[in-house]
């Protein structure tokens, strides 16, 4: 995101998180407009397929006609402006659900997929059309992925998105029975009730036994970057993100080591999904989850309001 990726630190990357230990890998068809599973396929080539977990999307369709105008991509519009230049259309349907698998796995350069995340269908990217995409999605792909997984083709699906709201819409419906859910930027320092308050005692009830947390620096401002929300941080979050800072540097931690070990603390998460794109990235968030944060460090950021009183901590 944000920046023009060379291949070779693309493939180092992951082989830095390979050699740290990682063993479960997250792609997309959105991400670069297939760039991302091109490349995650070819650096995970030199490795047995039996030792990882790997998971896509579906929901949006490559094409082989190119786009070259601007992309209006909701919220994200700008982030992937280095990837190929495909066009994308947006399809939550069987067949596109059944086209999208299909085509993933040539890009991916595998036999199998473990888990398929329905892509983005929430307000931030279609705004207040995004509940027709919804239906489009619970009468097409919910019930694609129900079968693949009842066929042995996946071993899990659910939502990818970045908003609470679909993922209890579809708790809620009775035909429905996901796996889990990846919810990325709603459980962080910097926002997390909802989440807390609305899912994960929900997901729990319904036996949503895999719920991943995406983006827990919140698009980077978190690690030291500019950016909140995939846009550049307004003056309100610099000003937040400042004040925890200053509580960070009392008891002399780290605020990248507080923001992925608060996300990792919460139990009904099964895994936290950084987003590193360097090599060195990697060595980073392997230092922030073994340093060791003070008590009262979490005691202060309660009293001042940045984190919620039922927010489990790390101990």
């Amino acid at each position: 995101m944000f920046r023009d990726i060379p291949e070779h630190e693309a493939l180092a990357t992951v082989d830095a998180a390979w050699a740290a230990g990682v063993r479960y890998f997250d792609t997309a068809p959105f991400y670069g407009a297939g760039l991302s599973e091109i490349r995650l396929g070819d650096a995970l080539q030199k490795y047995n397929r039996d030792d990882f977990v790997l998971s896509t999307k579906v929901g949006r369709v490559i094409l082989d006609e190119l786009d070259n105008s601007a992309r209006v991509l909701g919220e994200k519009s700008g982030v992937f402006e280095h990837g190929l230049r495909n066009k994308l259309v947006n399809d939550y349907s069987a067949d596109a659900t059944l086209r999208s698998i299909e085509d993933s796995l040539k890009r991916l350069k595998t036999d199998r997929l473990d888990i398929v995340w329905i892509h983005d269908i929430a307000q931030e990217f279609y705004g207040d059309q995004w509940l027709q995409y919804f239906e489009q999605a619970r009468t097409g792909a919910f019930n694609v992925l129900t079968r693949l997984k009842e066929e042995g083709v996946i071993k899990a699906w659910g939502l990818g998105v970045n908003r609470v709201e679909p993922i209890e819409l579809t708790l809620g419906l009775e035909e429905a029975n996901p796996d889990g859910f990846l919810l990325a930027g709603r459980y962080s320092l910097l926002d997390h009730d909802r989440a807390l308050q609305r899912l994960m005692a929900e997901a729990t009830t319904h036996n949503t036994h895999i719920v991943v947390v995406g983006g827990p620096y919140s698009s980077g401002i978190l690690a030291g970057g500019a950016h909140f929300e995939y846009q550049k941080a307004s003056s309100q979050i610099i000003a937040k993100v400042e004040h925890i800072k200053r509580i960070a540097q009392r008891h002399n931690v780290d605020i990248k080591a507080a923001a992925l070990q608060f996300s990792l603390a919460n139990p009904t998460l099964a895994a936290v999904i950084p987003g590193a794109s360097r090599p060195e990235r990697i060595a980073e968030d392997v230092a922030a989850l073994k340093a060791v944060i003070p008590a009262a460090f979490w005691d202060e950021l309660r009293d001042a309001g940045f984190i919620s009183a039922a927010a489990p901590v790390p101990v």
